[in-house]
């Protein structure tokens, strides 16, 4: 679990572009800082009173769901643009598209999966933005709806935390008597909500497109169906100081784009079962009232900087409860299988044609395993951490399993969710090895009836006539 306030923690310590974004946004009064989302919300100030409240009534009608996702595309766009991007041309483009084909050739060595790829792409960091956004959407939507209810219930009448903060009784009163007005009053709270996610995720969003080298960094698979993308500008910085040819990293880097295309194509059901891990985390929270109540009693109206402080004090943090660490368990054994699958296939496919391939897959391997950009901003986010905790058990899992059933083995184990390996069989690989081999025709078999067709209907026996002797399979 994320330690941070949920959904509206200050974003990670250790983002290099934090301090870059709070400069910027003294330089323009729409650039927001990365820990001030009410300067997002306001258009970042300026001293335009007017402009702010046109600003809020525009936050304040937004009707699209629990995430103003109008106003996350217009943060992510500045804090990108605010860090700089460039369009991609064809010099470019040209060395991705050839690294993606030549990769895939590769590919076909290592693995008994078709190619996934159906079409590859070199993208700018705005471009990564637009592309990720709709899965960014379907992430976060369902975590952020409870928080943004919760903040609809602040003003829920005479029973709700605003009516249980001490105050005096001649304001008590003053409160029960609009207590009619307390359905708008919840809307409102959820628009600005929603607004403040949709500036928390902007911003996380934003700093993650000018991380990544592909649209597959989080284990998930971001961009649209089959489409490989990598980011030539971050590309090259995550090449900087490797002492490793750019052609080298470039190829290294679509291997992993294109392996894992190639496994979420060739599992149909895995991305589903990675949302479906995340929903049914969502399920599981619970926002404290007591929590809004006192975090809400903390508000001086005289102090503007008093909500904020509230806001980004725990205010959301979710309880832990056995559902939500059922569900956090089995998303990150499933990501820990994604990454050790790919890290085994790519190692496989590069390290007979690239001299670096070892110290590429180091690099990736200390990335992922302790908590690359996407796994803090997914963690800032929604208070999950998509940190492949236990790759490097899970690339043993997959190396043993390749031992022991070869590549068509391998590949058979993801034909199922039932299939898959368990946190305990990451304990030990072999013995799981040796049950894969053991099982997997029989499994496999038993699966593919389950998932048949139903037969058709057979025809309807004519009737039969008083007294006669039905067939001997009827009677």
């Amino acid at each position: 679990m994320s330690n941070f306030p949920f959904g509206f923690n200050p974003g990670s310590q250790d983002d290099d572009n934090s301090g870059d974004d709070a400069d910027a946004s003294s330089a323009s009064q729409h650039e927001p800082s990365a820990t001030d989302p009410l300067a997002a919300l306001l258009g970042g100030g300026g001293g335009d009173i007017g402009a702010a409240f046109q600003r809020l009534g525009q936050l304040l009608s937004w009707q699209g769901g629990p995430v103003n996702w109008d106003l996350a595309r217009d943060v992510a766009r500045q804090v990108v643009a605010a860090a700089g991007d460039r369009s991609v041309t064809t010099a470019d483009r040209e060395p991705v598209l050839d690294a993606m084909r030549l990769a895939e050739l590769w590919l076909d060595e290592a693995s008994a999966f078709p190619s996934g790829v159906t079409g590859a792409s070199a993208w700018s960091r705005a471009e990564w933005v637009e592309a990720t956004l709709p899965a960014w959407q379907e992430l976060v939507d369902p975590l952020a709806a409870k928080v943004v209810d919760s903040m609809g219930t602040m003003f829920g009448g005479e029973d709700g935390p605003m009516t249980r903060l001490g105050l005096p009784p001649e304001q008590l009163e003053a409160i029960s008597a609009m207590a009619a007005l307390t359905g708008p009053m919840q809307q409102m709270m959820r628009s600005v909500g929603g607004a403040m996610f949709g500036s928390q995720v902007g911003q996380a969003i934003g700093s993650l497109a000018v991380d990544v080298v592909g649209s597959t960094d989080v284990g998930l698979p971001l961009s649209p169906d089959g489409r490989a993308a990598l980011l030539p500008a971050n590309v090259a910085a995550f090449g900087a100081g490797l002492e490793v040819p750019a052609d080298q990293v470039r190829l290294y880097l679509a291997l992993r784009e294109a392996a894992h295309h190639r496994l979420f194509a060739s599992a149909p059901w895995l991305r589903g079962h990675l949302m479906e891990a995340v929903a049914a985390y969502a399920r599981g929270i619970h926002v404290d009232p007591a929590r809004l109540e006192e975090a809400m009693g903390s508000i001086d109206p005289s102090d503007p900087e008093s909500m904020q402080r509230a806001l980004t004090g725990g205010m959301f943090e979710p309880e832990d409860t056995p559902a939500q660490q059922a569900a956090l368990a089995r998303l990150e054994t499933a990501l820990a299988l994604v990454e050790g699958w790919v890290d085994e296939v790519v190692d496989a496919a590069a390290t007979p044609h690239l001299p670096s391939a070892a110290a590429l897959r180091e690099t990736v391997r200390r990335r992922r395993a302790s908590g690359g950009p996407g796994e803090q901003t997914f963690a800032s986010l929604v208070g999950l951490e998509l940190r492949p905790r236990r790759l490097r058990d899970a690339a043993t899992l997959w190396r043993a399993v390749l031992a022991e059933r070869g590549q068509a083995g391998r590949e058979a184990v993801w034909a199922h969710p039932d299939l898959l390996p368990t946190a305990a069989d990451l304990d030990d690989p072999l013995a799981f090895a040796t049950q894969a081999g053991e099982a997997s025709v029989l499994d496999l078999s038993t699966l593919d009836e389950t998932v048949a067709p139903p037969e058709p209907p057979a025809p309807p026996t004519p009737p039969t006539s008083p007294g006669a002797v039905p067939p001997d399979g009827d009677r």
